[in-house]
Parts: C-alpha cells; structure tokens; sequence
C-alpha cells in the first residue's frame, strides 16, 4: 500500500509541475481568487519557504538519508507479522508515510532533473508551494497525530 500511495503522490505531483510549468511562465501569476489564491511559477532552489537557496547537494543529501531511514523503519515497522497495530492504524500510518515518501522522491527527482523544484500554488500570505510539499506536510502531522498524540490519549 505504501508503493501504491507513494506512486500516486508522485504522479499528481510531477503532472501538476508539468502542466504548470507548460502553461505559465517563469514568475507569471494568474489570480484564481484575486488577492487570495493564485496559480504562480516559481522555481525553488531552497526548501520549505525558501530556506537553503542554492543548496541542492545538501538538500538532495539530508532528503536521501531521511529516505534511507524511513525505508529503514519501513523494513523494521511492516514486514512480517509481528507488528502491534490494528489494521485501521496501520492503513493510515502507511498513507501517511506514503504521502511523506511520495512528496519528497517528488521535489527530489525536480532537483536531480531541474535543479530547483517547481512551485505554483500560491495563497499570497505564505511562501509558493506545490502538491508534493502539502502531501509531506500533510503525511507528517497524520503521523505526528497519530504517533503522539493519538497514542498518548489512548494510553490515559
């Protein structure tokens, strides 16, 4: 199910660049509701709102080992039997982790083809993202919820 999601998530991600990138040009915004919500192309070279401009190989690098360490616990967590977890927990820990896998080989494949990642989803009160930042960020505070504050509440 992991590979499933995580494939969805790079599809979505990489067509969404792709339309975009044909549609608009470079720094070109078209209002979707104006003042609010616009289409914009912007090519990142940082992460997450624009922190580490121009830091491709470390940023490649930090992303390649948090992919090691996640398939790392996905071996130690889901292969076999002998995990805890109902069924119901287990889907959603393995969507969520699909939409964190997924989102990041996403940007990663922009910066090894491109050398920025694709950025077009713009709410002009906050730094321009695309599909693969939201499902990493929504894939993480699934997880968080449920790792730590979810089984917290359980326990009481």
């Amino acid at each position: 199910m992991i590979i499933i999601v995580c494939i969805l998530v790079i599809a979505v991600d990489q067509l969404s660049k792709s339309f975009f990138s044909n549609t608009l040009t470079l720094n070109q915004s078209i209002p979707i509701i104006k003042n609010f919500f616009h289409f914009s192309l912007v090519h990142n070279t940082g992460i997450a709102f624009g922190i580490l401009k121009n830091s491709s190989n470390l940023i490649m690098a930090v992303t390649a080992a948090g992919l090691v360490l996640i398939g790392y616990s996905l071996k130690k967590d889901f292969l076999g039997d002998k995990h805890s977890l109902a069924p119901r927990e287990l889907i959603i820990r393995k969507i969520s982790i699909g939409f964190i896998l997924g989102g990041a080989i996403g940007n990663m494949i922009d910066r090894l083809r491109l050398g920025y990642v694709v950025d077009f989803i713009d709410f002009r009160v906050w730094p321009v993202f695309n599909f693969a930042d939201s499902f990493i960020t929504i894939g993480a505070v699934i997880l968080f919820w449920k790792l730590f504050i979810h089984s917290r509440k359980s326990k009481v």
